[in-house]
């Protein structure tokens, strides 16, 4: 398998893009091609030669000449940098050089990029941005968090569509819960939005079990959770938010109590598989559900570990076949 990253994307690039390669191609049989300024690169590769053996790894550099930056706007950059690094990855995918494409940078550059090159599957009206949320008993998937602040009931019917399926497909697991975020559980609870968005999605072919609160997500009543890009950004950033505030709480509070502190090599482990759990770089991207091609969107602030679960969310990705199932879904719902 053929995956294109974009080394000039994220927060920490092109030291964490470089290095997370690295770490994908040595775990992995997949080939890695590294796209962005050429000699920059190979500078960052010939850092870690020794210590990962980087010549026996499976990683072409694969030069571009331009970068797309965070602050950019993102259908300009686009437009406008056609030998972008990001750009060139989309390039790569849409002319079947590559199986699937990585990026950290821009979330805005990446969608627009990937609906101008990979162009969307017929009859999606709008790509979501779906990605993995801790809760109670494991994790659910939560779409849109970001692609579309404003939506449609259509939207998120489809949304449930394609986040249901990848659901079953990546995770396991069989018929997936499929729930809309609203302000109460009972039917007439919502906005214009939700409240049209419910009657479109209790007739579609998912097992949809109606409106969920907020509260709701973490308590792990539904495996998928349907909202617009708006609401289900605030989801995300509160959920990363709480998760780090609440493990400087655990500190503080070990540290005000002797015995406790005393205490922490015997919960060392049990706190470390708490943060395992919470850590977005364990999931390492997102898939954008509804364009022709596997597109993976990761955190702007990804670590190296974070950019090699990203290259492995995406190969899994073209293992199971989700964008030729998104395609015969969104079909049968026409």
């Amino acid at each position: 398998m053929i995956i294109a990253l974009d080394a000039m994307g994220g927060d920490f690039a092109p030291v964490s893009t470089v290095e997370g390669a690295i770490l994908a191609a040595k775990e992995s049989g997949h080939k890695i091609l590294l796209v962005g300024p050429e000699k920059l690169l190979a500078e960052e590769m010939s850092k870690h030669a020794r210590r990962y053996k980087v010549a026996s790894l499976d990683i072409e550099i694969v030069n571009a000449t331009e970068i797309i930056f965070m602050d950019e706007h993102p259908a300009k950059a686009v437009r406008q940098k056609k030998d972008s690094s990001l750009s060139v990855c989309a390039k790569f995918v849409a002319d079947g050089k590559a199986d699937v494409f990585v990026s950290m940078g821009n979330s805005g550059a990446v969608m627009t990029a990937a609906l101008f090159y990979l162009k969307r599957i017929d009859g999606v009206l709008r790509p979501a941005i779906s990605t993995t949320f801790p809760t109670i008993d494991g994790h659910c998937i939560i779409a849109d968090i970001g692609a579309n602040v404003d939506c449609k009931p259509e939207y998120l019917l489809q949304f449930g569509i394609m986040a249901s399926l990848f659901c079953e497909k990546i995770t396991g697991t069989k018929k997936p819960r499929v729930g809309l975020v609203s302000v109460g559980e009972e039917d007439t609870k919502g906005n214009e939005l939700t409240l049209a968005a419910f009657e479109l999605l209790k007739k579609a072919d998912i097992n949809f079990v109606g409106n969920i609160e907020g509260r709701d997500i973490p308590n792990s009543k539904a495996d998928v959770v349907i909202c617009d890009g708006f609401v289900g950004n605030i989801i995300l950033k509160f959920g990363e938010g709480l998760a780090e505030v609440l493990f400087k709480l655990i500190r503080q509070a070990l540290k005000k109590h002797p015995l406790a502190w005393a205490s922490l090599p015997f919960l060392w482990f049990a706190i470390k598989d708490l943060r395992k759990k919470v850590d977005y770089s364990e999931s390492g991207g997102a898939p954008l559900l509804g364009v022709d091609g596997v597109c993976i969107v990761g955190h702007g602030s990804s670590n190296c570990k974070a950019v090699k679960n990203a290259i492995f969310a995406g190969a899994k990705a073209v293992e199971h076949n989700l964008t030729k199932d998104i395609k015969e879904a969104i079909a049968k719902s026409k």
